[in-house]
């Protein structure tokens, strides 16, 4: 079978009314998936037919089909080795507990990637930077983050495919593969983060003992072990992410409840958008919690799991239903998120916004704290990362404050080390279409993003490592436009969505959002690059940014045209308003 480069014409497919998804013709077949497997359980005797009957000279410009429809392989069922049932539950007309525990566990998984250590640090810089001024902008971004995964779900709901399937589908192959690479590097930058967050959590929890180069090791064996729970059933292995985020409320609760934050100041800055006496140090801040909360590999990661219940997507009457729940569960699955979030927020706000080091270290030498060398004796304000954050809490309000900031580090660590690595696999296998043994993925994936953080825990000192949250916050802002960007576009076409396609109002405010977030992450970009004070290193970003720019603008050409504008589809003519993004095939030639 022959892919089509990049430099064929790339068109857009016009249709004489809206099919529904099982009708779609995408782009020709990948050789690595057979066109005569049966189709998922449940799905029809209809569409095995059709693929049996598709003869091997048709391969070559034959159609992928939804999950189930031409008998396509489920990407998910690698991992989740059975599809949670929906009970049928007559009895409410509108809304179903049974139900909604039916749908609950993606969500759960998906709010994980809004706790992880990156998170974390982000929110306690916050506190300590700004005191409780900002959280009106973590809500916000909370707020946008769940209208993002939205789209998510829908997508994978609807049309049976995750969005790293659809961009294997729908991208010609040099955009594809490039977009596989850029999607890579956020998830081995958030790997990173999450194993520096645990490195740092065995070492506070063993009061130095452990190194940190040995916390790094021990990160990669139990997250090993921890990825074969999914071999005893889906639901335990969501039961366990479910304590591991308990852990978190709880640890992070303590703290909060410990410090005691006055909550006037806290509802203030929730639900007031104005950040008093704010500059450049506070504006830095708030573009930062933008960039920590929505990332990229998250996006990709939901519409995979959404595809782990059944749901016969010849009914609508099921597609309507399954979005609902799955949006209430992602509802109820990021508001427990957010809350954890103010804890830490609140925390280190009331306990630290304002101190100097001179008074920290004062504090931990009449406590008899160790690590009084992070705190210099000048009159400088205070800045906190994960480590110094939980030493800055045993200082104040003793050792159980310390050990308890540990183990949920250790437990946020833990649960979005392991949810990032289901993200590196599914990606992956969409768009690579590879069909690996799980040691291999997990040995490949994690050991790339185990390698330069090793070396650093081991050459350098906790200071350093803690260091590399500011490089991967700007590596995974500089990679969120190639998650957001692709999920809005096919969202938007209704040959790909049918009648649940985004409206006008989704189109409108979904752009507008992605802009906005693309723009203050871009900012974010430039304020660390401006910071480097290197010539040569301001030239390389110049060459960087501008292919960077080129390919963004690529993919924001098609996202236009899948919006409606179809004035810029300066490669075909279009001939109707309902469009689908296609790599043009040639005539089929026997």
């Amino acid at each position: 079978m022959k892919r089509f480069s990049s430099s064929k014409c790339v068109s857009f497919l016009t249709t004489d009314r809206t099919p529904h998804p099982e009708n779609i013709h995408i782009s020709s077949l990948p050789p690595s998936i057979p066109i005569d497997q049966e189709p998922m359980h449940g799905e029809g005797d209809m569409a095995q037919g059709k693929a049996v009957e598709t003869t091997q000279t048709q391969r070559g410009a034959s159609s992928v089909f939804p999950e189930g429809q031409n008998g396509g392989t489920d990407v998910s069922s690698t991992y989740f080795h059975h599809k949670v049932p929906i009970p049928d539950d007559d009895s409410q007309m509108w809304f179903s507990f049974r139900k909604l525990w039916a749908f609950t566990g993606p969500g759960f998984l998906m709010s994980i990637a809004y706790l992880d250590p990156g998170n974390i640090e982000s929110d306690l810089q916050s506190g300590a930077k700004a005191g409780f001024k900002l959280l009106w902008v973590l809500l916000g971004a909370t707020i946008i983050g769940l209208l993002l995964q939205r789209l998510a779900a829908r997508l994978g709901v609807v049309t049976g495919m995750h969005l790293a399937e659809v961009c294997n589908r729908q991208y010609p192959t040099v955009p594809r593969i490039v977009l596989w690479l850029m999607v890579e590097l956020a998830i081995i930058g958030s790997d990173m983060q999450e194993v520096i967050g645990c490195a740092i959590a065995f070492n506070l929890l063993s009061s130095g003992r452990i190194p940190l180069w040995g916390g790094v090791l021990i990160t990669i064996i139990d997250t090993f072990v921890f990825l074969f729970l999914d071999k005893y059933g889906l639901r335990k292995l969501e039961a366990f992410f479910g304590v591991l985020i308990t852990i978190m409320a709880i640890t992070f609760g303590y703290e909060y409840v410990t410090v005691r934050p006055d909550q006037g100041e806290l509802l203030k800055g929730m639900f007031m958008p104005y950040c008093e006496g704010c500059g450049p140090v506070q504006l830095e801040q708030a573009v930062g919690i933008v960039g920590a909360v929505i990332m990229p590999h998250n996006i990709y990661l939901h519409s995979a799991l959404v595809k782990s219940r059944q749901i016969d997507r010849s009914s609508k009457k099921e597609l309507k239903e399954a979005n609902k729940y799955f949006f209430i569960e992602s509802t109820i699955a990021l508001f427990l998120s957010f809350l954890i979030n103010v804890f830490v927020v609140a925390v280190f706000a009331e306990a630290v916004y304002g101190r100097t080091n001179i008074e920290v270290h004062d504090i931990c030498n009449a406590t008899g704290i160790l690590h009084l060398d992070l705190f210099p004796l000048n009159n400088e304000t205070l800045q906190v990362d994960i480590y110094k954050g939980g030493v800055v809490l045993g200082c104040i309000f003793g050792p159980a404050a310390l050990y308890i900031w540990a183990v949920g580090i250790l437990a946020a660590g833990q649960s979005s080390t392991m949810t990032g690595t289901y993200s590196g696999q599914f990606v992956m296998e969409g768009f690579l279409n590879l069909r690996w043994s799980r040691f291999s993925r997990v040995l490949l994936t994690r050991s790339i993003a185990i390698t330069p953080t090793l070396l650093v825990a081991i050459f350098q000192d906790v200071t350093h490592l803690t260091g590399m949250n500011d490089f991967l916050n700007v590596l995974q802002s500089m990679q969120l436009p190639f998650a957001l960007i692709p999920i809005l576009t096919f969202t938007s076409l209704s040959s790909l969505m049918s009648e649940f396609a985004n409206g006008l109002f989704w189109k409108i405010g979904g752009g507008v959002v992605i802009l906005l977030v693309c723009c203050i992450n871009m900012y974010f970009v430039v304020i660390y690059v401006t910071s480097l004070n290197s010539v040569w290193l301001y030239v390389l970003a110049a060459f960087l940014c501008i292919a960077y720019l080129g390919f963004v603008g690529y993919l924001t050409w098609l996202c236009l045209i899948a919006l409606g504008v179809s004035c810029l589809d300066v490669s075909c003519r279009v001939r109707d308003d309902t469009t689908v993004l296609i790599e043009q095939q040639p005539e089929f030639d026997s």
